[in-house]
């Protein structure tokens, strides 16, 4: 199998909200027991590290991708989630902008953070009390110890159909993406530090000279 050498611009969009989602999470009431374990997983974490494996699936189930890297959150709205394999990418958001910077490009995309949220993933937890007003949240039950939240958009817009979090004892430990174009985005987590100290370096992003620089 080829491993495509980039994110596609859909998949970057989808992510980054993604990574909003764990950035800027924010607590809701709830009444189901995996919407419970998001209110505590938000409440009970300022800050989070851990490695992660990502694969993407087109439409026939066929994974067309695979990469894996390490990610720091500093809630609210700080992230630095780094590509190791196979090739190096960062993604950075500094709590006003995201940065994504492919080294091998030697090309920066910087978009505000707010509007990198928008009816995205992110917005069901994008810190206001109008989650409801938004997306229907579903208890997805429990498989292997994992306790399931799902979340669909109200609005027919946007780039995803649906969010999937897996918690295992109040830590995330999974999310699932399906995109409009019913392309999947598996990513799994492991080695999560809830409450790390971590530096303010890593929340900086400083484009390196000689890097063409797009977007806001």
């Amino acid at each position: 199998m080829e491993t495509e050498k980039y994110l596609p611009k859909t998949m970057i969009k989808t992510l980054s909200a993604s990574l909003v989602v764990l950035a800027i999470a924010l607590p809701s009431s709830a009444q189901a027991d995996a919407i419970q374990r998001l209110h505590d997983f938000a409440t009970e974490t300022r800050t989070l590290s851990g490695t992660f494996s990502q694969a993407v699936y087109d439409k026939n189930g066929r994974k067309t991708q695979e990469t894996s890297g390490e990610l720091y959150f500093s809630r609210p709205g700080k992230f630095r989630w780094v590509y190791h394999k196979p090739y190096e990418q960062l993604i950075v958001g500094d709590g006003k902008k995201i940065w994504i910077y492919d080294a091998d490009l030697e090309q920066v995309t910087v978009k505000q953070l707010d509007q990198s949220i928008g009816e995205s993933p992110a917005a069901l937890l994008a810190g206001n009390n109008d989650i409801d007003k938004h997306f229907n949240l579903k208890d997805g039950g429990v498989m292997d110890g994992v306790e399931w939240l799902e979340a669909t958009p109200k609005a027919k817009e946007g780039t995803f159909e649906m969010v999937r979090l897996g918690f295992r004892d109040n830590i995330l430990t999974v999310m699932e993406l399906k995109d409009n174009f019913g392309q999947k985005t598996l990513l799994k987590f492991s080695g999560m530090k809830n409450n790390p100290k971590l530096g303010t370096d890593l929340f900086r992003f400083k484009p390196p000279k000689g890097a063409d620089i797009l977007g806001d």
